[in-house]
């Protein structure tokens, strides 16, 4: 008895991505990532950033975290997928608050880093010109290999994982929408998901220091 209770915590360490939802993530780090609480309006959702193969994007993603940027942003955009009904993104970040934002991260492709648009997967946001990504991201729910580089497309930066609060997001994938133009039209949320405050979980941050122009309000 022992030996198949033994087998099968080996074959459940072994499973890719849901294993790592189905065990506490809160309590413990994961070698290789850099664990982030993303805590909403809805709840809590954990991402585990890939600090080994995307470590440009997830060094930018954390100095944003680590500053306090993402603090009071919000999930602005729910795109589900035409025909496949429950799948789709969800987007959040700074938008377009230039307070907020930091220089660009060159694009990590997906041809480059060995990761994958899949379920789960957080990637980052950018325009047209590929190393444009700051810190809007998407989480996707089921996968999107259109995402990916492939042939003359560059794709986009995968670079982590969520592991607790799925069920979050796809309650935010289903929320109401409208307004939006071009390819986000009919996607915008019609009341944003508050990211109340992102906080990292494992290392220590390092805050930038001096003044903070994203925390005055403004008249």
């Amino acid at each position: 008895m022992r030996l198949i209770v033994s087998l099968l915590a080996l074959v459940l360490l072994a499973l890719p991505g849901p294993a790592l939802e189905a065990a506490p993530v809160q309590s413990r780090a994961i070698p290789g990532y850099v664990r982030v609480r993303l805590v909403t309006s809805e709840g809590n959702i954990v991402v585990a950033l890939d600090t080994r193969r995307a470590p440009r994007t997830s060094a930018n993603f954390l100095n944003y975290v680590d500053d306090g940027r993402l603090d009071g942003t919000v999930f602005y955009r729910a795109s589900r997928g035409k025909g496949a009904p429950g799948t789709g993104f969800i987007q959040g970040g700074v938008r377009t608050d230039y307070r907020r934002i930091l220089p660009p991260v060159p694009l990590e492709p997906t041809n480059v880093t060995g990761l994958r648009h899949i379920d789960g997967t957080i990637s980052l946001a950018r325009g047209e010109n590929p190393n444009s990504g700051d810190a809007n991201f998407s989480l996707l729910v089921g996968a999107h290999p259109q995402l990916d580089a492939r042939g003359a497309s560059k794709g986009y930066a995968a670079f982590g994982k969520v592991i607790e609060g799925m069920p979050i997001v796809r309650r935010i994938l289903a929320m109401p929408t409208s307004g939006g133009s071009g390819a986000m039209k009919g996607q915008m949320l019609t009341r944003p998901v508050q990211i109340i405050r992102a906080e990292r979980l494992d290392g220590k941050g390092r805050p930038a220091p001096g003044f903070k122009p994203w925390m005055v309000r403004r008249r």
